[in-house]
């Protein structure tokens, strides 16, 4: 995108404000700096902006650098001639927002990535032991309880070697985890274990 296109759209953008009233006539607008900020562009996008305006006798700037509307008329003829120019900085905003929301979500492809690499590679490393999931059933008795109250090893000989939790993944979750409805318990044992865990995960309250 041009930075034509940009002080242009942004000229126009403020034409329509004086045209709206929300600038009225012998009014002082903010600053170039404070409209820098507001656009998020560079001061000297700003000044050629209303520079623009100021041409069209839309504005006018003192040597102070106060802005000073003169026109809501000329400004309403300056919109109305150009306004097709409106979209280009609306959709340039809306870009910067999309790149934003895409770097975030980026950022958590990658830890989720991280974890299930993480996760896979504990796996591997569990062998012979193959792991063997099982879903918490809302009548399970296990629901509401850590897994240190729940002696979980002590009553099965499993290892809980991970939990999911909708599209959470722990590693190797910590005594303290209360178990909840739905979530997916990852453990290893060897078969008799297998069966114990499952007996144990199954009795109801």
């Amino acid at each position: 995108m041009s930075e034509i296109a940009i002080y242009q759209s942004i000229a126009l953008d403020i034409a329509q404000k004086i045209a709206n009233g929300e600038f009225p006539v012998n009014t002082k607008i903010s600053g170039r700096t404070l409209l820098a900020s507001h656009y998020h562009v560079s001061s000297e996008t700003i000044r050629k902006a209303i520079s623009l305006l100021k041409d069209e006798h839309i504005v006018q700037v003192s040597q102070g650098k106060e802005i000073t509307v003169l026109s809501k008329q000329k400004a309403a003829e300056y919109y109305n001639k150009y306004k097709y120019l409106k979209s280009v900085f609306s959709l340039k905003q809306e870009l910067v927002m999309l790149l934003k929301e895409k770097k975030e979500n980026d950022r958590k492809f990658e830890v989720i990535l991280n974890d299930i690499i993480n996760f896979s590679d504990r796996l591997r490393n569990l062998t012979p032991y193959n792991p063997i999931e099982i879903e918490i059933m809302e009548s399970s008795h296990t629901v509401g309880k850590t897994i240190d109250n729940l002696q979980f090893w002590q009553m099965t000989g499993a290892t809980i070697v991970a939990l999911r939790r909708g599209n959470q993944i722990t590693i190797s979750p910590g005594p303290s985890v209360i178990l909840r409805v739905n979530d997916i318990i990852v453990f290893v044992g060897d078969s008799q274990a297998h069966e114990r865990t499952l007996a144990f995960v199954n009795k109801t309250v």
